[in-house]
């Protein structure tokens, strides 16, 4: 994997933690210029811009911020993901809607600030959707419904960009991280269930962010072998 990547620079949205702070890790054992939005720094002095996600302009704006900063962009991969889970009716209005607004909305939000620069360098998009984007289930109606419109979303901008920028749809099924741990009890996985390793998440990034040009990846689910949400 090392050079793979070799001074090309990938934007990562929720760098700090998660599936976001794998593949920074991946990007730069590859060679590559990690550069992280998020809330918190990430680890390892790695550049980044502090951004509220559910703030799409702030999210735009921080996009092109770090762009200019560092000379560009070849790459971008929307991380950043959280949940509330609850019924419809429990969840309050303004939590329900922050979940759309990062899942989804800033989703667009930061792929429409860097097309200027993913154009010139005939870079890659990978979006992260969910197992939960092709599969509902109750309780998440705020998450499947941002999860389904990230991959309506991304199927779409596959066929617009298609010969300018790379679009890659990623579907994860369950991972071992910090995602869960702030849920009421009845919502965090079972101390069976089956969980990925973010790195190995992460290694099928680095998969759709290495191809050959003219090819492209534009899907991928990678999930448990036993995971349940997914079919």
């Amino acid at each position: 994997m090392n050079g793979q990547l070799t001074g090309r620079s990938v934007l990562v949205t929720g760098g700090s933690s998660g599936l976001g702070a794998a593949v920074v890790t991946a990007v730069a054992k590859a060679g590559g210029r990690p550069l992280v939005l998020d809330r918190q720094a990430p680890a390892d002095g790695v550049p980044w811009q502090e951004c509220d996600l559910a703030d799409t302009r702030a999210a735009e704006a921080a996009t092109r911020h770090l762009a200019e900063r560092h000379g560009g962009l070849d790459a971008v991969v929307t991380a950043a993901g959280i949940d509330t889970p609850g019924r419809l009716a429990d969840v309050p209005a303004d939590t329900w809607e922050r979940v759309v607004a990062v899942d989804l909305l800033a989703t667009a939000a930061v792929v429409r600030a860097a097309l200027p620069w993913l154009e010139r360098t005939h870079g890659t998009v990978v979006t992260v959707a969910s197992t939960l984007g092709v599969k509902a289930v109750s309780d998440a109606t705020a998450y499947c419904a941002a999860k389904f419109g990230v991959v309506g979303f991304t199927r779409a901008l596959a066929a617009e960009l298609a010969g300018t920028v790379n679009v890659t749809l990623l579907v994860p099924g369950g991972m071992h991280t910090a995602f869960f741990d702030t849920r009421d009890a009845q919502y965090r996985p079972g101390p069976d269930a089956k969980l990925n390793d973010p790195a190995d998440t992460a290694a099928a990034v680095l998969f759709a962010l290495t191809q050959p040009p003219g090819c492209a990846v534009r899907e991928l689910v990678v999930c448990a072998e036993q995971e349940t949400s997914y079919p």
